[in-house]
């Protein structure tokens, strides 16, 4: 008889693979039994960390959000460079993983988590509704911190309003995904750079 593998952290090592699944699949397309089988760790050690799929599910996004942001501290309060240019290398690259979007499948598949389940789960589980709400509050807030460093640098206008600036950005960057997983296209991306441009501009 198999016995189950050992992980060194166990939870850690669940939640890693059931988000690699469900960036693929999505969460309500995923049952546990397959997460547990590609994890290969049996349903009680499950349960032993998490009370259910939902779960699961919002401590994974937690886990997801407390990551990205870290990047974003990197990317974008510490990065290189002046405000402005830390704004548009972050949203470049944005666009840039969607780049081939129109071949096939596209990469925004395998790529932001918080959108690809924002419009899943927001009415199917209001703990991970609450996990989506405050993780892309804290985006949204990296983004005016950056603006105001932006302000700050001399590379952005004083005139810019950061909070309501930033709001809008994550929104704009949030619709084009979304439309560019629908039309398989990167074009909605590519538009909301040029946007995204024309607004750090500042009032004219």
């Amino acid at each position: 008889m198999n016995r189950p593998r050992e992980f060194e952290d166990t939870r850690e090592h669940l939640l890693a693979t059931g988000e690699a699944v469900i960036r693929s699949k999505g969460f309500a397309g995923v049952g546990l039994a397959e997460i547990l089988a590609e994890a290969g760790v049996p349903k009680g050690s499950f349960y032993h960390y998490f009370r259910s799929k939902e779960g699961f599910g919002a401590d994974m996004l937690a886990r997801y959000f407390e990551r990205y942001d870290l990047d974003l501290q990197h990317l974008l309060l510490e990065g290189q460079g002046r405000g402005k240019l830390r704004l548009l290398n972050f949203f470049r690259r944005w666009a840039a993983r969607h780049g081939d979007a129109g071949q096939g499948r596209p990469q925004c598949q395998q790529a932001c988590l918080a959108v690809k389940l924002s419009a899943e789960v927001a009415d199917m589980s209001e703990s991970m509704r609450e996990v989506l709400v405050a993780g892309m509050r804290q985006v949204q807030q990296r983004l005016a911190q950056t603006i105001v460093i932006g302000q700050h640098d001399g590379s952005l206008s004083p005139a810019l309003q950061p909070e309501p600036l930033a709001e809008s950005l994550y929104q704009l960057w949030i619709g084009a995904e979304l439309m560019t997983k629908v039309q398989r296209s990167p074009a909605p991306l590519q538009r909301a750079l040029q946007q995204t441009e024309q607004w750090l501009l500042g009032p004219g």
